[in-house]
């Protein structure tokens, strides 16, 4: 009997053997249910083998064989390999975290069936179907035998000449469109691009897609390189006609959810008759399972979704963007620590088809790789909107002008000027709630997270005390419970803050506040964007939700409180963090035709960052930050990864951390430090502590953390919880 290897999501790096009758290779990337223990669970098969060496007597039987569901295709399964060998994190779990939760059930479910247009409809078989054994459809059904048959020898079909055919036709093909055997186009190509006419590209604009659509047809990473407002989205929608009109489909990667309504909005906007699809968090899992099977199927030419998207299934997949792709959310920082970017550079070379990574200010690692010609870089330099100029930013010195709950006077009077003229302005400050810290003047007690090592943040609205790391909250304390002191102080600014001192100094001024509290509801991003650009709103107070890639033409004044704090952190990426933000949220001002200024109120305003940000120059700052990397022994010119554990008490992290030195087979390639607590020692409760290993050789390093991982599962992590964190982006 043949035997199915099934990937289960345990925290096993294996897989699990059970026997199947009937099943073949053609069953690979099938959904499974198979007992586990005392549990049904299901499972993905991965190969399917002649022997097994468990005994034969002691082998189990799939349950069921889910052959409604898509096949996940053997790119994707490849995908997952190479993720799990990478991260060193068990296949199982690295496939059931990307498939939509729907899938992750050991049930049979019912799949959202497409409407069908039969008399606009034109069906393909694909590859998939092209290989499709005949055999395989049991002789009684032979309605489906006849179709496939008929599928193989013409390879397409409309849907005018089988809507009336037979009653179980509509079934069976929506049952084949699921799995991928074949697929659908609604309308000819040549409708699917707008009537209005794109804008005329600029000499750099028409430069990068000329030199980026000479390569469409094979493997490429292209770093685009273009100063905010100049025009990248245009590039982008230039090569995804290119794409469509080959009858390809798009992945593009966002980093945040609130940027996918403004992008979706443009794309749709430019191709109006193509099937696009959003997936994010914000979905939920009947949505997020449509657009997947969508995807799957060919049907949504254009994928627009965040990091997860990555893992998506598609029928013909022939280019991937990365825009924002210095952002840090990219990586995941919790279970699979994956970095959506890096896997999206791996999909790309492995199916062969150019990549995009997009970004006004690139990560320090793509800068390198395009300097040294790994990557093929364009620089986009000038706005792309005529007689738009970057905006002028200047510091304001906060030891001469002081700040009254964060505003100086001359950012203040900057605001009422911009008021009186009509036009909106930021005041951007990366600090959500009223105030950080809630102070006792008398015997300077604070107030402090319980499960965190961190304060309390003052949320006055709610009148609670807020930890924004594990959502701790309290009721806000009428008196110092150290002393009895009445006399508590709110401490800092937050955005609540902000809007409140705004409204006090500027009573005429429509203000909103931006940041995660404020969007939390669904589609409340998208009404906010709707006040903006209907200019209901003259002051934006917000987080660095606002500072990427959002278009606000009318704004014309930036005002940044506390970027300072960035400036000394003991983060070696802090500096290039800082500098992509403060460039990000700076690129809001002057979009159009309005003249921009970025006010930027600091304590260090001779501080080379700022000296480099007011004269918009990314690659001097980039080239003396790798200067300094390459002195200190920093990534890209060595490759880390870190062990990182928790438990309730530190002594039990900083011992097992220990032994794990003590196991290590060291040699002249890998480099080892000594344990310490992690920065934010407490975190929900947990103590934690890393061990950071780094190596000159990526090939060196990984095979020392396969033999290491390992020895780790032979050490008693009782009471302690472990990963491994490859190409950390925190230490």
């Amino acid at each position: 009997m043949p035997i199915a290897r099934v990937a289960i999501n345990v925290p096993v790096d294996t897989l699990f053997d059970y026997s199947a009758e009937h099943i073949s290779s053609s069953d690979i990337g099938l959904r499974v249910s198979v007992p586990f223990g005392k549990k049904r669970v299901a499972g993905i098969i991965i190969d399917v083998a002649s022997d097994t060496l468990i005994d034969s007597k002691k082998i189990k039987s799939i349950e069921q064989i889910f052959n409604e569901t898509p096949r996940l295709p053997k790119e994707l399964l490849d995908l997952f390999t190479f993720c799990s060998q990478y991260y060193h994190h068990s296949i199982g779990m690295v496939i059931m975290n990307a498939l939509p939760a729907t899938l992750r059930t050991s049930k049979p479910i019912k799949l959202p069936k497409d409407k069908i247009s039969w008399n606009t409809m034109q069906l393909t078989l694909t590859e998939t179907g092209k290989q499709t054994d005949l055999t395989s459809i049991p002789v009684r059904q032979r309605v489906a035998r006849n179709l496939l048959n008929r599928f193989q020898q013409s390879g397409m079909i409309s849907g005018s000449e089988l809507k009336d055919s037979s009653p179980k036709i509509k079934q069976l093909i929506h049952q084949w469109l699921i799995c991928g055997w074949i697929t659908k186009n609604q309308r000819p190509l040549t409708t699917n691009i707008s009537n209005n006419p794109p804008p005329l590209l600029t000499i750099e604009q028409n430069t990068a897609v000329n030199a980026i659509s000479a390569s469409i047809g094979q493997f490429n990473v292209w770093l685009l390189h273009g100063i905010t407002g100049s025009g990248k989205t245009e590039v982008y929608l230039r090569l995804i006609a290119t794409i469509l009109e080959q009858g390809k489909q798009i992945l593009i990667l966002v980093p945040e959810i609130n940027l996918t309504p403004q992008l979706e909005a443009v794309f749709q906007n430019r191709f109006p008759n193509v099937n696009l699809i959003s997936l994010h968090s914000g979905l939920n899992d009947t949505e997020r399972l449509q657009g997947w099977l969508q995807a799957h199927s060919g049907q949504a030419k254009i994928v627009l979704g965040t990091r997860l998207s990555v893992f998506t299934p598609f029928h013909n997949l022939g280019l991937m963007i990365v825009d924002e792709e210095h952002d840090h959310s990219f990586k995941q920082q919790d279970g699979l620590r994956y970095s959506a970017r890096d896997l999206a550079i791996f999909r790309s070379k492995q199916i062969d088809i150019p990549i995009i990574l997009g970004s006004a200010t690139p990560s320090l690692e793509s800068y390198y790789h395009a300097l040294n010609g790994r990557y093929r870089m364009v620089k986009l330099t000038s706005r792309a909107i005529q007689n738009a100029a970057l905006p002028l930013i200047q510091t304001i010195d906060i030891r001469m002008h002081k700040a009254t709950n964060g505003l100086s006077q001359p950012l203040i009077h900057a605001l009422h000027e911009n008021l009186a003229e009509k036009r909106q302005s930021i005041v951007f400050i990366n600090r959500r709630g009223y105030a950080p810290v809630l102070l006792c003047k008398a015997c300077n007690w604070n107030a402090v997270c319980t499960r965190c090592s961190s304060r309390l943040v003052v949320h006055l609205r709610d009148k609670n005390l807020r930890c924004h790391h594990c959502g701790n909250q309290q009721q806000l304390s009428l008196a110092c419970p150290e002393c009895g002191n009445q006399d508590l102080a709110p401490f800092g600014q937050g955005t609540q803050r902000v809007t409140e001192t705004l409204a006090n100094y500027l009573p005429t001024a429509r203000i909103l506040r931006i940041d995660r509290d404020s969007t939390r509801q669904k589609d409340a991003w998208r009404t906010i964007l709707q006040k903006i650009h209907d200019q209901e709103v003259d002051i934006l107070v917000g987080t660095q939700i606002l500072a990427k890639g959002h278009d606000f033409p009318n704004v014309s004044l930036i005002g940044i409180l506390n970027p300072d704090n960035s400036l000394f952190s003991t983060d070696f990426r802090a500096s290039e963090r800082l500098f992509a933000q403060l460039m990000q949220i700076s690129g809001r001002a002057g979009r159009a035709n309005n003249k921009g200024k970025v006010l930027i109120q600091t304590e260090f305003p001779d501080h080379p960052l700022y000296w480099a940000l007011q004269k918009q120059d990314f690659d001097t700052l980039a080239q003396s930050l790798l200067v300094e990397r390459k002195v200190a022994g920093f990534p890209p010119y060595l490759y880390q990864a870190v062990l990182r554990a928790e438990a309730h008490k530190i002594e039990l992290v900083l011992n097992f951390l220990q032994s794990a030195v003590n196991l290590a087979k060291r040699n002249s390639f890998i480099e080892l430090f000594d344990p310490v607590p992690a920065q934010m020692l407490r975190l929900k409760g947990m103590e934690r502590g890393h061990l950071l290993v780094q190596s000159t050789s990526r090939t060196q390093l990984q095979a020392f953390l396969s033999e290491w991982q390992n020895q780790l599962h032979t050490l008693s992590s009782h009471k302690i919880r472990w990963a491994l964190d490859i190409d950390p982006a925190e230490l």
